[in-house]
């Protein structure tokens, strides 16, 4: 099992802070630290940051290879899958054998002809804001353990003030709006995974699996759900 030795990633950390800083462009930042991150665990076939677009909608950026953008765009699909519980449970979420997991059916199924066997995926949090997550996909199973994903908080948790930062000094304005966007929705996921906890005797994860699955059934999105549930709207359990 590959693993990031404490003297290699203060090297990471160290690495990604001065070019992050000399950055202007969160694209360019992003491909930075995402190449980074493969490269400080070498069982990685790929690297990648999701985040907000100006739209509000979750995009893929900076991923270091192909199947980082088919594995997040079928999560994206399919509103369900482990980089989106981590942002939405802003805690990391790891996967050390992809055929034994039972979580997010539809991505996994997606996912089948992909090379990936596990994943690991941190909550990129500034202060008190997700905004997004950094995660590693790897071809080999069980590449990743709790103190795989616990190193790549560490080392996303400075990653994302630096973006933070460069994203606001590029575009306030934008920045601002995402933001706000960000902690509005998350705020009523949050309350509505309070709701379904409490009406169905839910436990957190399984709460936000019913609430990402009635989004599908109603083709409606996370926060178009989470505002029918909170305003007396019966949900069932899946």
């Amino acid at each position: 099992m590959a693993q990031l030795p404490l003297d290699e990633f203060s090297t990471a950390i160290a690495r990604i802070q001065g070019l992050l800083l000399t950055e202007e462009k969160v694209a360019s930042a992003v491909r930075l630290l995402a190449k980074a991150a493969k490269e400080s665990v070498p069982a990685s076939i790929g690297a990648g940051v999701s985040l907000l677009d100006s739209r509000g909608r979750r995009i893929s950026s900076g991923y270091t290879d192909r199947i980082v953008e088919q594995a997040d765009a079928a999560q994206y699909e399919s509103g369900e899958g482990p980089c989106l519980t981590a942002w939405a449970a802003e805690e990391p979420v790891l996967v050390k054998h992809l055929p034994e997991e039972q979580r997010w059916p539809e991505w996994r199924s997606a996912v089948r002809p992909l090379p990936i066997l596990s994943v690991v995926s941190a909550p990129l949090i500034a202060g008190k804001e997700c905004i997004g997550t950094l995660k590693l996909y790897s071809a080999t199973a069980h590449a990743y353990d709790g103190s795989s994903a616990g190193l790549l908080q560490l080392f996303a948790n400075p990653a994302a003030t630096l973006l933070t930062h460069i994203q606001a000094s590029e575009a306030p304005l934008k920045m601002t709006e995402a933001l706000q966007s960000s902690l509005h929705s998350r705020d009523l996921v949050n309350r509505a995974c309070g709701v379904l906890m409490q009406r169905l005797g839910l436990g957190h994860e399984d709460a936000l699996r019913q609430l990402m699955k009635q989004a599908r059934d109603t083709r409606s999105t996370l926060q178009q759900a989470s505002e029918a549930i909170l305003a007396g709207t019966p949900a069932s359990r899946a």
